[in-house]
Formats: structure tokens, sequence, C-alpha cells
């Protein structure tokens, strides 16, 4: 297949580019700069200039294409509009996608988020079968906002797209992870001189080596019926006290609770405040069994135990 990827040079997009070559395809990717048609093309991408702000080029290269895999966002939005701005900006993307494949069964596969749905207090690990609950501006700053992407492109089945949403846990790991939650916890931890954790630390984070999710994302490109959620889950929920005493060991430094509170929990995680103290455990069962995924790569634990975290400083 020709594929285009957008958000190619990113920690889940240097990963998706070798896993769909490997397979025998043929990817193009989205790069802004010079450094990033650099990085794509040693990838073994071939290369598209422009952004994507420009929807007549998203439209024109998803037209050109046999498939898209999104799992680009605006960052540069952040600081300004926060992650409703990021959320606007990808909505538009997903639609011009949607505009340029309707009709053709061609796939469109994009990034959710397990952190996302709004399914605090479910009771149970979410399956595939949970849909993402609404969003909209009333979740104005959260995550949950988010969640009108995942409708949008669940929604693209209808309009003859082949569309699915990968769903990505709180913590993706590897050896190149450098701006996910993990190094921020660690660095926290440095800042702190302690390894906090919420309350009781029972409350479960998933997790899964990145190189894993990419192969979800090729095999729900290849294979994936259309409106379909999957889950790169590995580590379907791990008690968050856990991963704090595993980044203490190495450290060497003491894991300790933060009083669950609105006052204690910010005073220690500042911005990770309304993170930290999320509980969601979620299956992989549907993904496995349907797409046929076995994780290979290590679990979170054993990929904190294997010390490339800890490298620097």
């Amino acid at each position: 297949m020709r594929v285009f990827v957008t958000g190619g040079t990113g920690h889940s997009g240097s990963y998706i580019i070798p896993e769909l070559i490997a397979a025998g395809h043929e990817v193009t990717s989205l790069a802004r700069s010079d450094t990033a048609a650099t990085a794509l093309s040693a990838l073994g991408a071939k290369v598209r200039r422009g952004g994507l702000e420009d929807l007549d080029g998203l439209k024109e290269a998803a037209a050109d294409s046999d498939g898209v895999i999104h799992v680009g966002f605006r960052r540069e939005l952040l600081p300004s509009g926060g992650i409703n701005a990021v959320t606007a900006a990808e909505l538009s993307a997903v639609l011009a996608f949607g505009e340029a494949l309707a009709g053709t069964g061609k796939p469109l596969v994009a990034a959710g988020s397990i952190g996302s749905p709004g399914w605090e207090g479910l009771g149970r690990p979410a399956t595939e079968e949970d849909p993402a609950l609404p969003g909209g501006d009333e979740y104005g700053g959260t995550l949950r906002v988010r969640n009108v992407v995942e409708t949008t492109v669940v929604g693209l089945a209808e309009r003859g797209v082949r569309s699915s949403i990968v769903r990505l846990p709180t913590i993706a790991h590897s050896t190149t992870d450098g701006a996910g939650f993990l190094p921020l916890l660690i660095a926290l931890a440095k800042e702190k001189g302690v390894v906090g954790y919420p309350g009781d630390g029972a409350n479960l984070w998933p997790a899964v080596h990145i190189r894993d999710a990419a192969s979800v994302f090729r095999l729900a490109l290849e294979k994936g019926p259309a409106g379909s959620y999957w889950h790169a889950v590995q580590d379907e929920g791990i008690p968050f006290r856990e991963i704090a005493e595993a980044i203490g060991s190495r450290l060497g430094l003491p894991a300790v609770s933060i009083p669950a509170d609105v006052l204690m929990l910010p005073g220690h995680f500042g911005f990770l405040a309304n993170m930290v103290a999320l509980d969601l455990p979620a299956s992989n069962l549907i993904t496995r069994r349907t797409l046929g995924w076995e994780p290979a790569q290590p679990g979170l634990l054993a990929d904190l135990d294997n010390g490339h975290y800890f490298a620097a400083g």
C-alpha cells in the first residue's frame, strides 16, 4: 500500500514508518522543515513538504494514497491555545482526510488516548467496545475535549472510509522516549527528592512499548474493520505506586504517598496533578483477537529496570 503518515518524526511516527516499510508498504510522510525531511528520509519514507494547517495539501496527499495514518498534532499551538486549540486543529485535519477518502473504502487510522474518553469510575477495565464519551466545549482544558476527534474519525465509517482509532495508554515507553510521562515523572522526582504517588497509589495506569503500538497501527491499516477502536495496551493496568517505586529504586529516592486532595496534589505534581490520580485500566483482548496482535517488547517495569530512562543526569 501507498501510505501517507502525519507525525512521522514524533515518538509514535518514528516507529510506525519502519514498521510499515518492513511489511512492504511505501510510505510518504509530512515534513515542515529540512530537519524533519532529513529524519524521514533516514527512516526510509518519501517526503511531502507542508504542515497540518494546509488542509488542501492533506486532502491531496490522502487522495494520492491507499491509506492514511494520522499521529501528528500541532504542538506549536499548545503554549497559546492549549489542548482546545490543538484539538480544533486536529479536527480540521481529520475532516479533510475524511473528505478526500469518502466513498473509497480506504483506511484512515488515527491516534486516540486511553486517558481521554472519561471512563473514570467504570469499575472494570475499559474495552475496545467502550465508545468515547461526549467531549466538547464543556470539557475544555481537559483530555476529554479531544474525544470529538475520536468520535469524528470513527463516524467516517458511515461515509465509506475504513476508519479506526488506536488508543494509546498513558505511558508509551521506549529508548527514544524523551517527552512522554515517564521523563516528566523522573524529572519531577529529581526536583522534589522523592517519588510521589497519589493517595495509596492503587490507581491503575496502562502502558505499552511504542514499537508494539506501531504494530497495532499497521494491523489496523491492513485489516481493521471500519468504525473500530483498538487498544495498543501491553500492561493493562499497573498500580501507580509500583511505577513510583520502580523509578525510586533506580534514582535511590523514596516513594512516598502524596495526600489525594485538591490542595496537595497540585502542590507536588503541578500540571500533572489531573493525570496522576486517574484510574485507567484497559483491556487489549479484542485487539489481540481481531488483529492478531501480540506484544513482543519489554513491559513497563522491565523497561524501567533496563535503565535507559536514567542514563543521563
